[in-house]
């Protein structure tokens, strides 16, 4: 009888030490990926957003993160090494006072951004999209895509890389959900005359102005007379009174088809981040 109970202990240790096992080399379930993309999402917003947006789409003091070709290449070992050191002779600081542990949540998040730009299907007829784009819709009298285009909004090329279609729809008819608000002024002189467009470039001393019509202006402050800045964005707000739901189907999926693989103008600082 002492052996049957010595033999049922030991198989009974044995389950458990398997049965330990088992859920320690489970795989990583969705509950617990979802809670490092969230961590990750939380230090990225807090050291990284402010340069390159909290989806990685980029802003002008740093380039776009999630749909940049290079970055996608380059293994999560070498986004870790950047990240923690930095690019020497750039504005890319490293952050290796986080610890391996936050920054390879970061990375987790940052290729969890890379992934949302993955090709998926959108409803819509793209040929006639790009009809709207570049005819009735106007689209192209201010945004380029392609390389085709106008000047006083934000380039579209890779812009679907970045942005689902639902967020597409809404920065259309929406100026709160638009990336980028670019100043609007109009710059009178002394003399009484006026130049409207967008600032370009400003600091306490001088402006840079490019007007309507792409022409670059350069004015000292000390000789205007005032500046009148525009609260609201020259992109118009009506578009949902325009636009049938079923043109904003057409024309997110051409910008959608147009933007999967395609590569945006590159910044300088592509090739040195």
């Amino acid at each position: 009888m002492r052996i049957s109970n010595f033999a049922l202990l030991i198989v009974m240790l044995g389950g458990a030490v398997l049965h330990t096992h088992a859920q320690n080399s489970r795989p990583q379930t969705e509950e617990s990926v979802a809670d490092k993309t969230s961590e990750g999402r939380n230090i990225f917003a807090t050291n990284c957003a402010a340069c390159h947006g909290l989806d990685g789409s980029g802003t002008q003091r740093a380039p776009n993160i999630a749909a940049n070709d290079r970055l996608q290449r380059l293994s999560s070992a070498d986004i870790l090494r950047i990240v923690s050191q930095g690019v020497p002779g750039t504005g890319m600081p490293g952050f290796g006072s986080l610890g391996e542990a936050r920054l390879k949540a970061v990375v987790a998040y940052v290729r969890d951004l890379q992934g949302k730009t993955t090709a998926t299907s959108v409803p819509g007829d793209p040929k006639h999209g790009r009809q709207l784009f570049f005819g009735s819709a106007g689209c192209s009298s201010c945004h380029a895509l392609g390389g085709t285009g106008g000047f006083s909004g934000p380039d579209l090329t890779a812009y679907a890389q970045t942005h689902p279609a639902e967020r597409m729809k809404a920065a259309i008819v929406d100026r709160a959900a638009r990336d980028s608000k670019f100043d609007v002024a109009t710059i009178i002189g002394t003399d009484g005359r006026k130049y409207r467009g967008i600032v370009r470039n400003e600091d306490n001393f001088s402006l840079q102005l490019q007007s309507l019509d792409g022409s670059f202006h350069f004015f000292s402050k000390a000789g205007l007379k005032r500046i009148e800045r525009e609260p609201s964005s020259l992109m118009p707000s009506d578009y949902g009174l325009k636009l049938t739901p079923g043109e904003f189907d057409d024309l997110v999926s051409y910008l959608h088809d147009a933007g999967s693989g395609a590569k945006a103008p590159e910044k300088k600082e592509d090739d040195e981040q």
